[in-house]
């Protein structure tokens, strides 16, 4: 069998059509769609069925693929360990992590991984898009969501609790709400996210003439909604990770809300991959090493530490997130 026509069906289907191979393989369209032909005929069977926006593999063209992928990911280890014979684990790994997330607790990780291999090469990209991921623009992504593509690997890497907070002044102000309906009467603090979440469960709240919650400050940059929290523009209702510094030190106080108040904001963050695409060893080090970091650093809180840091915010004196 013809290895490079058999990896050119893998360039195929992974890149969804001749016109994007053709790009990504430097060459014409006409002569990928050629050589396809020529492969076709040599192994009697149709390999691809063709329409006008895309290709759909046959049976045997999925079989094929699949054979042709882990050939492919065999000679990149074996060519990997030739290269790396001797030497310090080395490379670039493309990723991206969230903006949020990912410059207030991941920043640190990256600077101590790099600390520990040298001779890696990190590129991170900042960003809450998904599409940099399907596109192969990075290795792997971070994301927190509620659902996950279905045609990349997702691992958990724990839930994202919110925690409601305001400033001591501000508590004295407006007085300590115990529910999430007093949030109504409240300058309130928040992500546009977070704003249309509260804006579906106003609606039912509203059913008998009670006003929906409406924020006074929406953004999807939780430095700028932390800063505006602590300078006692509002309450704040945002990610437990971005205020829990601020609560440890009493500049904040937790807002003694029942946990299932808050409940319906908790997400999840996700490591996510295609699973098509090989791996290199400097990426599944960094990927082990994110691993463990959000299992040794969670996220959120168990039942018992969030009823004890609702008690002390009562008193004035929060423990940490």
């Amino acid at each position: 069998m013809d290895l490079n026509a058999l990896s050119l069906l893998v360039d195929i289907i992974e890149a969804g059509n001749l016109s994007r191979a053709a790009n990504q393989l430097g060459m014409s369209r006409a002569n990928v769609s050629k050589r396809l032909n020529h492969f076709e005929r040599q192994l009697g069977a149709e390999l691809l069925r063709r329409s006008t926006r895309q290709l759909e593999p046959t049976e045997l063209g999925w079989q094929l693929y699949e054979h042709g992928r882990a050939i492919r990911h065999t000679l990149q280890a074996a060519q990997e360990s030739v290269q790396s014979l001797g030497k310090r684990l080395s490379g670039t790994v493309r990723l991206s992590v969230p903006s949020g997330f990912g410059q207030h607790t991941m920043s640190a990780w990256f600077i101590e991984f790099m600390t520990m291999y040298p001779a890696i090469t990190l590129n991170v990209i900042f960003d809450n898009d998904i599409e940099d991921l399907i596109k192969g623009a990075v290795d792997f992504s971070i994301r927190v969501m509620g659902e996950t593509p279905t045609n990349a690997v997702a691992c958990s890497l724990g839930d994202v609790d919110y925690v409601a907070c305001a400033t001591p002044q501000l508590v004295s102000e407006y007085g300590m709400p115990q529910t999430l309906d007093q949030f109504r009467d409240l300058p309130l603090i928040t992500s546009e996210l977070t704003g249309q979440k509260l804006h579906v469960a106003g609606r039912a709240a509203s059913a008998g003439g009670t006003p929906p919650i409406r924020p006074r400050l929406m953004s999807a940059n939780f430095f700028f909604l932390r800063e505006a929290i602590l300078q006692g523009l509002g309450v704040g209702l945002v990610p437990q990770y971005m205020v829990s510094q601020d609560l440890a030190r009493g500049a904040l106080l937790r807002l003694p809300l029942p946990a299932q108040d808050l409940a319906f904001l908790r997400t999840t963050m996700y490591l996510l991959y295609m699973p098509a695409r090989y791996q290199t060893r400097a990426v599944t080090t960094l990927i082990a090493f994110l691993r463990d970091k959000a299992s040794r650093a969670p996220m959120t809180q168990t039942p018992a530490a969030a009823d004890e840091n609702t008690g002390s915010s009562a008193g004035g004196d929060d423990r940490p997130a």
